[in-house]
């Protein structure tokens, strides 16, 4: 039996991972959850899976589920501190990671750092802070397996072959909910409009990334530290049925590709019984139904998130990790009514050219190009709303 945390046990991810350990109860023990502030999800969580010790980041929510929980037989803390703690714990053999956005940084760092296998699902600490990732996951022996869909099916289409025979790694896009409209049909977009994914079931971050093809940028960062490949070896390419996950080319011009009706579970469930796979009850894909396949390239011009991923990569430092922060931060403002979709992009842009470069040797100088971003990203934000 495998015991696992769970970083972000109330979210699309978390719950996703909680239906397969429901499904498998033989082969999975779930001994730590995290949350941000969804408390009474978590007591919900807490008396079906019965862990040991759970972390909520809000303190009030950490207070209010104590209180309904003294019968129950759980440690439950607050703060980052108790998220590192969870994600640090002892017994784990492996730590799901599905913290949204930059706050999974630090606690998904602290379980390479404890020694624990890592399954990532969320792309941002990969971003802020790959190559310190990387370079402590090798220190401290541990491996780093991906849960995105995109790069679990690279990583699927890797195995057995060596990386010098990689050509290019392709990840596939659906181009999200506003793929089909015009420059000028972006401009005035309501928030309920660019949530309506028509593949996937996601939190709305991740589905707002989707529909900027940030979601993109973010995954070719990401790429090139999971699997060490350069920058100019990533591409990406629409393809809206989302049903080729992504496809790996190699010097022979082969393609290998991973295939799939789109559910997490199955790059969930691979990540966590690597090597093996668990028998899914789920739908699957019959090729003769779907009748066809499309894909074309990226428009740029109508979504340069995409571009401004590349740039931060290409640039290299704290870039991508300001990037990042003014990604996030832009985000929640659209979500909130505070801008226009297309003012998305533009805040990322302006805050990437005030920013000053530097390499990042340390987790704090990872996190200080975070904060810096926010807060210029905030003061942007607020001079649009004028």
């Amino acid at each position: 039996m495998k015991t696992i945390v769970i970083l972000g046990s109330t979210g699309s991810i978390g719950t996703n991972t909680l239906d397969i350990v429901d499904r498998f109860p033989e082969e999975f023990r779930v001994a730590g959850l995290t949350a941000g502030s969804n408390d009474e999800k978590l007591e919900a969580q807490i008396r079906r899976f019965k862990p040991r010790v759970v972390a909520l980041s809000d303190t009030a929510a950490a207070a209010r589920l104590q209180e309904r929980c003294e019968d129950l037989p759980v440690e439950i803390l607050s703060g980052q501190d108790g998220l590192i703690q969870v994600a640090s714990a002892s017994e784990a053999d492996l730590v799901i990671s599905a913290i949204v956005g930059g706050a999974g940084l630090v606690p998904t760092l602290a379980a390479i750092r404890s020694g624990r296998q890592v399954a990532l699902a969320n792309k941002e600490p990969m971003v802020m802070a790959g190559k310190l990732m990387q370079d402590e996951a090798r220190r401290h022996g541990v491996r780093i397996f991906p849960v995105d869909s995109e790069h679990s099916a690279i990583f699927q289409s890797l195995e057995g072959h060596r990386k010098v025979d990689v050509r290019r790694l392709i990840l596939t896009a659906s181009g999200g909910a506003l793929w089909p409209l015009s420059k000028e049909e972006l401009h005035n977009v309501t928030p309920e409009r660019a949530l309506q994914h028509p593949n996937w079931k996601m939190g709305a971050k991740i589905t707002i990334d989707s529909a900027t093809l940030m979601n993109k940028g973010l995954e070719v960062v990401e790429a090139r530290w999971l699997f060490d490949i350069p920058e100019s070896q990533i591409e990406v390419m629409i393809h809206r049925e989302s049903i080729i996950h992504s496809l790996v080319e190699y010097v022979d011009r082969s393609m290998i590709a991973q295939l799939g009706l789109p559910d997490m579970r199955t790059p969930i469930s691979y990540a966590m019984n690597y090597p093996g796979r668990m028998p899914l009850d789920l739908p699957s894909l019959d090729l003769t139904e779907m009748g066809k396949l499309t894909f074309c390239k990226p428009d740029h011009d109508r979504f340069p998130c995409l571009s401004l991923g590349y740039e931060s990569l290409r640039i290299g430092g704290t870039m991508p990790a300001t990037m990042n922060a003014a990604n996030e931060i832009a985000v929640e403002a659209f979500l909130n009514g505070g801008i226009r979709f297309t003012d998305i992009a533009g805040i990322i842009r302006s805050t990437m050219d005030l920013h000053t470069i530097k390499d990042i040797e340390s987790l704090e100088d990872a996190l200080e190009a975070d904060r810096w971003a926010r807060e210029k990203a905030e003061s942007l934000v607020v001079a649009l709303a004028r």
